[in-house]
């Protein structure tokens, strides 16, 4: 089995779901598409991950790459094929199926609560989650629309579409949960970040921040754990591999 990763940072990875990944023997291609990677065909692929970035989804002329990324998510989603975005990768989901993402009315950034909504505790990519729940924030843009019958799951006091679906295989989460214990110091130094945390935390927060995270990663790592096998499952992947 191989997944198609497309970047838009190489400190923006997987993180811990390239645990998941070895240990299910599955391999996967990444595509840096900031440095001039160019998007394959998604033929010989049986999942396509978009993660996050420090660009926003309206800044297509300075990366017009981002076009022909949507384009691919149309792609992978008409396709029915299992699709997972984080954060930008979530944002460019909803853009891609004609919703809207905008700058959001106050940054979101810091360890915070996050709520499921009634489609969201019913549906399988959440099964066994608490209905609230701590996870990363760490963005100043979200998807103000969603796309045509997209499922909102998850919600936020601050953001309205922290999770959702399209069709039966195409999720997007604007929270981050690939963590690892050094996701917060890789991010930091990233100007756009920078800027958004001490906006949101003050001056000096980054201690903080890391401290916090670090005390919550046993908590983020095993919810990483639950959402990887649960879309594995939902999807069929997890079928597939057994066969």
């Amino acid at each position: 089995m191989r997944f198609l990763v497309l970047q838009h940072i190489p400190i923006e990875h997987p993180g811990i779901f390239r645990d998941f990944f070895v240990a299910d023997g599955i391999s996967w291609d990444t595509v840096e598409l900031d440095a001039g990677g160019s998007i394959p065909s998604l033929d010989g692929y049986d999942s396509l991950w978009v993660m996050g970035g420090p660009m926003d989804v309206w800044e297509e002329e300075q990366h017009p790459w981002m076009v022909v990324e949507q384009r691919a998510i149309r792609d992978a989603v008409h396709r029915g094929m299992p699709f997972m975005g984080v954060c930008l990768g979530h944002q460019l989901l909803a853009a891609a199926l004609g919703g809207r993402v905008d700058k959001a009315a106050q940054p979101e950034v810091g360890v915070l609560e996050i709520e499921l909504t009634a489609a969201g505790r019913g549906d399988p990519l959440y099964a066994g989650f608490a209905s609230r729940f701590k996870a990363l924030q760490w963005h100043g843009a979200e998807v103000a629309f969603p796309p045509p019958g997209a499922i909102i799951l998850a919600q936020s006091p601050l953001c309205r579409v922290q999770a959702m679906r399209v069709g039966s295989n195409a999720y997007g989460m604007q929270y981050h949960t690939e963590l690892t214990p050094t996701t917060v110091a890789e991010w930091a130094p990233v100007p756009a970040y920078a800027n958004a945390l001490d906006q949101a935390l003050g001056p000096g927060a980054l201690p903080r921040l890391d401290t916090e995270v670090r005390t919550h990663m046993a908590d983020f790592n095993r919810d990483s754990k639950l959402l990887y096998d649960n879309f594995m499952t939902a999807t069929g992947l997890r079928q597939r591999l057994a066969t």
